[in-house]
């Protein structure tokens, strides 16, 4: 088997294909795991006539590995640190080069030197508390705290779907609230973000006002802005189209299946985006290139710089954003900020959270927490509202 060329299956990162010397199809799976004494091993079997056989093999190997000779060390001994390695190297394959790079470094950099050396199975929601969330705390604003413990409860939830726990005992843990602090702060109200942009229009490149506009009227990601092509605006049905994100590891699809969506855009970034590709067109024949004279078979990216003609890197932007906001004078936010203000704007304006959402490629739940300050408003408005209402009511059916 050592010399046979093997193929990896798209449904299972332990799964392979194989061509035996009569050119026959086989499958196997080679399964790696940790025996009790802390070992790394590796079990693998060949000859499977299809691929569902080699999975079904697969599964129970797994299922023996967690009842038998693995139950010992994940039980009693498993570390933390131990599991959060076990658990990235089981599924990395399976995660988005960003998610796979973002679990990587929480691990190495916060998860493993503050609670690593802790056993598993005594890890209680106190000393998760103490030694993990308290500490994170000290050196992080509270939106990265919530990431992290949002990035080792899927770790945990993963421990009880493999049973090695029985149960996540961390529901409950106190976290740091974003009232009052940056959630509350990264955005700009209508009338900043009317001198931003008109500041950006007069004195930046045009590449810059269209993007920062796009993003501020739609109320999308950066990375989806920047992964947006000519081909994913009908400018007919005014609409954009949003199915990739592009960051600083390149292109991949949209964050959440939710973020794939199509939106309504009105007339200012329709107009906008009209001008902005005649000013591409003009920029790539200058250069020798040119866009695909069919909008619609446009795989070109939308944003580029106009000093190397390429897409715009993530990273850069930001600085020259923040440089931007610094010249107009106005309260720090960044691109990001950009996004809650879209969002606050529409909730100040009674706009349902649930069309905010489907807008903003979010669920209804992930409004209510982000932007809890801004509900909390609208409902002591609504209150004003009922009372003057039932006021004059009461007032006009009283008697005399």
């Amino acid at each position: 088997m050592d010399k046979v060329k093997l193929y990896k299956s798209t449904k299972e990162p332990e799964i392979y294909h194989y061509f035996n010397a009569n050119k026959e199809k086989l499958w196997m799976f080679r399964h790696k795991y940790y025996d009790s004494s802390g070992k790394r091993k590796e079990k693998k079997k060949s000859g499977f006539k299809t691929e569902k056989a080699a999975l079904k093999a697969l599964l129970e190997l797994k299922a023996s590995t967690l009842r038998g000779e693995t139950k010992h060390i994940e039980n009693d001994n498993l570390t933390v640190g131990q599991w959060l390695d076990m658990w990235y190297e089981t599924n990395q394959k399976k995660w988005k080069i960003a998610s796979q790079k973002q679990r990587e470094m929480a691990i190495r950099l916060q998860m493993k030197p503050l609670i690593g050396h802790l056993k598993l199975q005594q890890l209680t929601k106190a000393i998760y508390q103490k030694h993990y969330i308290n500490e994170l705390e000290k050196k992080y604003k509270p939106s990265t705290v919530r990431l992290l413990h949002d990035l080792f409860k899927i770790a945990i939830n993963a421990a009880v779907e493999d049973e090695i726990l029985t149960r996540n005992k961390l529901h409950g843990t106190v976290l740091p609230s974003l009232r009052g602090k940056e959630a509350d702060k990264n955005y700009l109200t209508p009338e900043q973000l009317g001198l931003l942009l008109n500041h950006i229009k007069q004195h930046e490149d045009i590449a810059y006002y269209s993007l920062f506009l796009t993003i501020a009227y739609t109320g999308m990601r950066k990375g989806e802005a920047l992964g947006l092509q000519w081909r994913n605006i009908d400018f007919t049905k005014q609409t954009i189209t949003i199915e990739r994100h592009r960051g600083s590891n390149g292109v991949d699809s949209t964050k959440t299946k939710n973020s794939e969506r199509t939106i309504k855009i009105d007339e200012v970034v329709l107009q906008q985006l009209k001008s902005y590709r005649t000013a591409v067109k003009a920029l790539l024949l200058s250069h020798g290139r040119k866009l695909h004279d069919d909008i619609t078979k446009d795989d070109s990216f939308i944003f580029i710089s106009p000093n190397t003609i390429e897409p715009f890197a993530s990273t850069g932007l930001n600085a020259t954003f923040n440089r931007i906001v610094a010249t107009v004078g106005l309260p720090a936010t960044t691109i990001h900020g950009l996004r809650h203000t879209h969002a606050t704007i529409l909730m100040n304006n009674e706009i349902p959270v649930k069309a905010i959402a489907e807008r903003l490629g979010n669920t209804p739940e992930i409004i209510h927490t982000t932007y809890g300050h801004v509900l909390k408003e609208m409902e002591d408005k609504i209150i004003d509202i009922f009372d003057r209402a039932i006021g004059n009511g009461a007032k006009s059916g009283a008697s005399s």
